[in-house]
């Protein structure tokens, strides 16, 4: 891993805003008391969005006493996960994967596109609009060549990347527009190219029945309200036997004779 470092020039003070503290409490509050460390990573990342993309070493101090920690400690989080900006960062920053499934499927020439738009890696473009550096996998293989890029509104990943749709995005950004996240190639999340091709058969489930699982949980039977049963037609009484007459009787009695 390269060495990192806080940067040179920093501010001479900084102060968590209340809506940040409020954020962080949430963490805070998910572990037992006495445990608040355990809350460092989330509270950073929040911190971060707080200065504008970066942490400065002011505000890496300001959670070292918020969740009673010794600075180094602190800083050890800080400077080991690329997560944590510790330089100033661009409006949007570009976080290019340049591992390998990205780097065989095109991420050398989005690279270019970088250099070319804003600057060497680990640059800030003049406007103050962009920055990007290169990242280890991202976790979106099906969809190389991808970057991720972060601002204060989000940390959205734009996938399918050719140097021509890069370079709109980047653009687009920059005009102040909001490009749709995902795939850029017009594919829907990861399918395939073009559309599904397998397990598209017409019928393919039409023979498959519902089996309740052995620990399903049976559906309790509802009871009917006063409404349903009213609607509920009257069940018919059975007549009563009629009881035999006398001459009936008489006439049985003479045939068993």
């Amino acid at each position: 891993m390269s060495l990192r470092r806080l940067a040179k020039e920093q501010p001479a003070n900084f102060e968590i805003s209340k809506a940040a503290l409020k954020e962080i409490d949430i963490w805070v509050q998910k572990y037992p008391e006495g445990r608040q460390k355990s809350a460092l990573i989330p509270a950073l990342w929040i911190t971060q969005k707080d200065a504008g993309g970066w942490l400065p070493e002011a505000a890496l101090r300001a959670l070292g006493d918020l969740l009673d920690m010794p600075y180094i400690r602190v800083y050890e989080v800080a400077t080991f996960y690329t997560m944590f900006n510790l330089e100033p960062v661009g409006t949007h920053h570009v976080q290019l994967c340049g591992t390998t499934p990205c780097w065989l499927r095109g991420a050398g020439d989005l690279k270019k596109v970088c250099e070319d738009k804003i600057g060497p890696k680990g640059s800030t473009s003049h406007d103050g609009q962009l920055s990007w550096i290169e990242v280890e996998c991202l976790g979106a293989c099906a969809n190389a060549p991808m970057v991720q890029i972060s601002n204060a509104d989000s940390d959205h990943y734009y996938e399918d990347l050719t140097p021509e749709s890069f370079g709109k995005l980047l653009d687009d950004l920059v005009a102040g527009k909001k490009p749709e996240q995902g795939p850029k190639n017009g594919r829907f999340t990861s399918e395939p190219e073009g559309g599904a091709n397998t397990l598209i058969s017409k019928g393919l489930y039409s023979k498959v029945t519902k089996k309740a699982l052995p620990n399903a949980v049976k559906k309790a039977r509802k009871k009917p309200t006063k409404k349903a049963a009213a609607k509920k037609p009257a069940a018919k009484k059975k007549a009563a036997p009629k009881k035999p007459t006398a001459k009936k009787t008489a006439a049985k009695k003479k045939v068993k004779s």
